[in-house]
Parts: structure tokens; C-alpha cells; sequence
């Protein structure tokens, strides 16, 4: 065990969680540069092509996501405790799932695009190009789930401006390469796929090269270590747990596009529209939520609560002051916001109908975010699976009551409802999650 841990500081908090805010917030510029290109070949086709096949492959990957949770808890409390050898070795672990996972997807992809076309359908000539563009980009699904892994594993050791710098070279290669395949080459919907494929193999390369001191020591192959059963058993629960509470999540936020299906386009574009903003108060959050699960992970490893307690108030106040301030450019600019997402009048009218929601929301969901972060940190996953099933059963409650009497209005209702319930039962869990840190 570290004789002299760090102090848990403002400074720390920031250091963690600033390149994670930047990161995430370069995300959309690549969708938008991949709908550009294909935009310029002057056909709808193209555009809906990569756009359903983006949204297809990124819900799949987004299954695996456990492992980027997973990882982080598991390897914050390896380095807490001091096991530099455990560190080493699920670093291992997660390539080897990543990997395994990635050729998965690469052997069931004909019946689960099958099925993706299916629940979604499209023109004929918008789906036999969306299957070109995701057969050529699932040859990197292993590189891209095992990125989940690496990623989880450097934002336990705090080095998240490793992540901000895989994540920058990743887009800016792929935005370079759409450029050249698409507008200089001329390969179509092809050429984003092979840039995007050639970018997150890249991303692998590099996220290794971050890791390489792990593999200039013995114990990333220490087999033994790597495939004790125990250990294994551990990761397995803590992966699945996070997985049901993430398929749960998405249960939530389907129903409610939906539902919202139900009340018209104009309702259901306008519903889209704002979820825009939830995204945007996720990926602020984010970092924060990283950084409450490398210091509380750390802190359970030691068995310090008091260092635990510390790590999760300061990011929870730099969490809430994020909060605070997304909340007032919402009621500020949010009509502004509107106006740019959406051109339609109908769809403006609508979405500002229901824009003090996007207010309320960042408030309503600031507990469940930080929690999250703390009980990934602790893997106190079977916590977080339990209460989020609570949380699920009180939305369906919630929507069974309030939407008949007040329509679209009540879905938002139930969404924000189903933050606070979240936010509560997982509170609720708190005390259990530091008497057991406490050993």
C-alpha cells in the first residue's frame, strides 16, 4: 500500500476531470465532418446511410460499455491497496475481453444487422449502403471495445489526459482520412467507413503506447494471476451488474422516444431536440463522475473512508457547480439552442413548450451522475443494478399515471422523476457502501 497517497484537492479534481470534459465534447464534431463529406456527394442516400449506420454500430458498442466502468473500479482499488501486479493484470484482462467481444460481433454480424434493419428499416438503397459502410467497420470492433478497456484503466490511475489525446488523435486522423477517401479519392460511403476503421485501430495503438510501462514488467502475463478464477469471478459480477443497469437506462430512454412517437413528428422531433440537452449535461458531467470513481476506487483499495468521503464531496461540488451553470445557459440560451438544432417552426414552438424540463433536468439528475461515479469507483455494482430496477419500476409508474392526463408533458415528468429516484435510492445505499469500505 502507497505510505504517502496524494492529497485529495480541488486541483486534483480538475486535473482529472477537465480532459474528460474536452474529450467528450470533441465527439460530435466527427459525426458532423462524416455527414459532411458524404453531404458533398450532392445524394440523400449516402447521408442516411452513414447516419442509421453510425447510430446501429454505436448502440451495439454501447453494450460494452461495462467494461470501461469495470475496469475503472476494479483498477482504482488494485492501486489503492497497492497490488501493482493486480493493476498489470486487469489491464490484461480487459484486452482480452475487448478483443473477444470485438470478434463476437465480427461472427454474428449478418443476423444482428438482420435485426438492426429490421427494428429499423430503410430504403432499399440506404440500407444496402449502410451494410457496406458497418461490414467495413466491424473489422474494428475489437480494437474499439478493447479501447473501452484502456480507457477505463488510465482514468483509474488519473491520467485522463492520455485519454483526451487518444480520443483527439482518433477523430483528427478520421476527420483527415474522410477528407482524403471521400472528397480526394472518391470511395463514397466506404470511404468513412475504412477512415473510421484505420482510426480506431490507430486509437488501440496508442492507448497501448500509454500503457507500456504495465507491459515492461511480468506480471501483464502473469497467467496464473490473470485467469485466477476468483478474480475472474469478481470482474464477471461487477461487468454483468453494470451491464443489466445499463440496458435498464436504455430501457427507459427507448420508451420515451417511443411514447413520444405517440403524440406526432412535430412532438416526437421536438422530444429529440431536447434530449440534445441531456447529452450535453452528461458529457459535462462525465469527467467529474471519472474523477469520483479514481478517488473513491483508490480510497476503498486503502480502506480510508475518510479518503473516500473527501473524493466524492469535491467532485460532487465541482459537479453541482456544473450543474448550476448548464442549468442558466439552458434558461438563458435554450430557445437559441433550439433555433440551431432546429429549423422548423412547428418543431421550435414545440421544444420551447417543454424546455423548462432541459432547466429542471442537469438539477433533477446531478445526485444519480455523481452516485454512479461513487459506486463504480466502490463497485458497489450490485447496488447500482438493484436500485436502478427500482428506479425503472417508479418511471413505469410514473408514465402509467401522468401521461394520460398530461400527455407529452407527463413523459418528461416521468424522466425527470425517474433522475430523482435514481438519485434517492442509490442514497439510500451510501451508508452501506462506506461500512463496507470500512472492511
Amino acid at each position: 500500500m502507497s505510505e504517502t497517497p496524494r492529497a485529495i484537492t480541488h486541483r486534483r479534481v480538475l486535473k482529472i476531470a477537465l480532459p474528460i470534459v474536452i474529450s467528450n465534447a470533441t465527439v460530435p464534431i466527427l459525426g458532423v465532418v462524416d455527414t459532411g463529406v458524404v453531404g458533398q456527394l450532392g445524394e440523400a442516400a449516402p447521408i442516411g446511410a452513414v447516419g442509421i449506420g453510425a447510430i446501429i454500430l454505436t448502440a451495439i458498442y454501447w453494450v460494452f460499455g461495462f467494461l470501461r466502468m469495470g475496469t475503472t473500479g476494479l483498477t482504482s482499488q488494485a492501486l489503492g491497496a497497492g497490488q501493482t501486479g493486480e493493476v498489470a493484470a486487469l489491464l490484461t484482462r480487459a484486452l482480452m475481453i475487448g478483443l473477444a467481444g470485438g470478434v463476437a460481433l465480427i461472427l454474428v454480424q449478418a443476423p444482428l444487422f438482420d435485426l438492426a434493419f429490421r427494428i429499423s428499416p430503410a430504403s432499399a438503397e440506404v440500407e444496402a449502403l449502410a451494410r457496406d459502410y458497418m461490414g467495413i467497420r466491424v473489422w474494428s470492433a475489437p480494437a474499439l471495445i478493447a479501447l473501452y478497456g484502456v480507457t477505463g484503466w488510465l482514468i483509474a490511475q488519473e491520467r485522463t489526459a492520455g485519454v483526451l489525446a487518444i480520443q483527439a488523435a482518433m477523430n483528427g486522423l478520421n476527420v483527415a482520412l474522410d477528407l482524403w477517401f471521400v472528397l480526394g479519392l472518391d470511395w463514397g460511403v466506404t470511404g468513412v467507413a475504412w477512415a473510421t476503421f484505420i482510426a480506431e485501430w490507430s486509437g488501440l495503438a496508442l492507448g497501448l503506447w500509454f500503457c507500456r510501462a504495465a507491459f515492461r514488467v511480468p506480471a501483464w502475463r502473469d497467467w496464473p494471476r490473470v485467469f485466477d478464477p476468483a478474480r475472474l469471478r469478481r470482474m464477471a459480477s461487477v461487468n454483468r451488474d453494470i451491464l443489466l443497469r445499463s440496458l435498464m437506462i436504455e430501457a427507459i430512454f427507448v420508451s420515451f422516444l417511443f411514447l413520444g412517437s405517440d403524440f406526432g413528428d412535430v412532438t416526437l422531433a421536438a422530444n429529440q431536440v431536447l434530449l440534445q440537452f441531456l447529452h450535453i449535461t452528461s458529457n459535462a458531467l462525465d469527467g467529474f463522475a471519472f474523477a469520483a470513481e479514481a478517488m473513491v476506487g483508490q480510497a476503498v483499495g486503502r480502506r480510508d473512508v475518510d479518503r473516500l468521503r473527501r473524493g466524492a464531496l469535491l467532485a460532487s461540488l465541482w459537479g453541482a457547480v456544473v450543474i448550476v451553470v448548464l442549468a442558466t445557459a439552458f434558461a438563458l440560451g435554450g430557445g437559441l439552442i433550439i433555433d440551431i438544432m432546429a429549423k422548423a417552426p412547428e418543431v421550435q414552438e414545440a421544444a420551447r413548450a417543454y424546455l423548462p424540463f432541459m432547466v429542471l433536468a442537469p438539477v433533477a439528475g446531478l445526485a444519480a451522475w455523481m452516485l454512479d461515479g461513487i459506486f463504480i469507483g466502490a463497485t458497489r455494482t450490485q447496488d447500482m443494478r438493484n436500485m436502478m430496477a427500482v428506479s425503472l419500476a417508479i418511471y413505469a409508474a410514473a408514465v402509467l399515471l401522468l401521461m394520460p392526463g398530461m400527455g407529452n408533458h407527463g413523459l418528461w415528468v416521468a424522466l425527470l422523476i425517474s433522475f430523482v429516484a435514481r438519485g434517492i435510492t442509490l442514497g439510500l445505499r451510501y451508508p452501506a457502501l462506506e461500512a463496507a469500505a470500512r472492511g
